[in-house]
């Protein structure tokens, strides 16, 4: 790509760092501002709405160092993946983002913020960011560091062509993720409506439904470069969130075979739940999961459903907001959330008759099919986009 190398400092107004509400005594709270935490922001670039935290505006006016603008571009500063990037865009303002998260404000005088963007969705970009904290016990990134990175930049004309010919699949991917939630919605309004006008609901605990438990232990041993997907929190919260997984870890073939015959894995009709941390995003194992395997004590195995029906019905009640905040007011631990498998067990469900779960089931199982379906399409956009990606930026392929 024709165009002479930059610091990134150099074509930008600012370059800083969000901050944590916590180190000035803020409390976070169920609504109100968007705070994006770097759990929030994908490996393949963009940004996770529904994993946000919230603040009230008296602290997002405190926290001004870390008010966020239009055309921000967000980079994970810390943890255990460096270099995940989002672009801020209307639609998530006002919001606020944490010290694991770096602002890059461009001068878009001098350089369009977009095409800076797509620099560091590149995979190059990702994996010298993560060489740099190689042998880091706790790797981050300095925002010094941050603002030395180079990239070549051509004039602003062709910096705009090359954003808007990958924007092109972004915005496919955009209107995907919107009619998801649109279906998602419209399930979303059948179950409220089931449990409206069910007059009498019997109500159980989980644990005479359905078998809660976890995995069986995986080692480091049982890793390897390619072979039985293996999901941690992160993976189900993006499948919870209908979007593709980033890079997952994978477990010898013999080593899951063995689980299986053993011990059982995942099957079609069963629910999945994250426990630490982040709680409470639940998955529906499906036909179109495959074979996979997950993570101990990071996730709550629900099985042995008496009818998939059931599970369906499930799947909505678990995601609605109500339920969410029932599962965090009965977690422990402060600093970290955890739910555990006997609190599981003792949580109360309310069940429809068999003709409700039937009509139910019906009528979301065509509308979960669809927005698989959609997913699938954003997963192969985003491959599409990665392929040529490279290709624009080094020139492979003239503007």
């Amino acid at each position: 790509m024709i165009g002479e190398k930059q610091k990134l400092k150099d074509v930008c107004v600012k370059i800083t760092k969000g901050t944590t509400p916590s180190t000035y005594g803020f409390p976070f709270v169920e609504t109100g501002i968007n705070y994006v935490k770097a759990e929030s922001i994908l490996e393949n670039g963009g940004i996770l709405p529904n994993t946000f935290a919230f603040i009230d505006e008296a602290t997002h006016e405190y926290l001004k160092r870390s008010i966020l603008f239009d055309k921000d571009i967000l980079i994970s500063i810390a943890g255990a993946k460096l270099g995940k990037c989002g672009f801020l865009t209307e639609q998530y303002l006002p919001a606020n983002t944490n010290q694991a998260v770096g602002i890059v404000r461009v001068n878009q005088n001098t350089a369009y913020p977009k095409f800076v963007y797509y620099n560091f969705v590149s995979s190059h970009t990702y994996q010298l960011i993560n060489s740099l904290n190689s042998q880091a016990a706790q790797p981050n990134l300095n925002l010094g560091q941050l603002g030395e990175l180079e990239f070549k930049f051509p004039p602003l004309p062709t910096q705009r062509k090359i954003a808007s010919i990958l924007s092109a699949y972004d915005d496919l991917i955009e209107n995907n993720l919107k009619r998801i939630k649109l279906l998602e919605e419209k399930a979303f309004l059948r179950y409220k409506g089931i449990v409206r006008e069910e007059k009498e609901l019997n109500k159980l605990p989980l644990a005479q439904i359905a078998t809660v438990t976890s995995s069986k232990r995986i080692f480091l041993s049982d890793y390897v470069e390619e072979g039985i997907p293996f999901y941690r929190s992160k993976e189900i919260i993006a499948k919870s969130n209908f979007e593709s997984i980033e890079k997952p870890l994978y477990i010898t073939e013999e080593r899951y075979t063995d689980i299986k015959e053993k011990f059982g894995v995942p099957v079609s009709g069963d629910l999945l739940i994250t426990s630490v941390g982040t709680i409470g995003f639940v998955h529906l194992v499906n036909d179109d999961d495959g074979d996979f395997y997950f993570k101990d004590g990071n996730l709550i195995w629900i099985k042995n459903l008496p009818q998939q029906n059931l599970a369906y019905f499930l799947f909505f009640k678990f995601r609605t907001p109500e339920f969410k905040e029932m599962l965090n007011s009965v977690a422990i631990g402060s600093s970290q959330k955890a739910l555990t498998i006997e609190t599981v067990k003792k949580i109360e469900i309310e069940i429809p008759s068999d003709d409700s779960l039937i009509e139910f089931n019906q009528e979301t199982k065509t509308i979960i099919k669809f927005i698989y379906n959609l997913q699938k399409q954003n997963t192969k956009l985003r491959e599409a986009r990665d392929i040529l990606l490279p290709k624009l930026m080094n020139g492979q392929i003239e503007i």
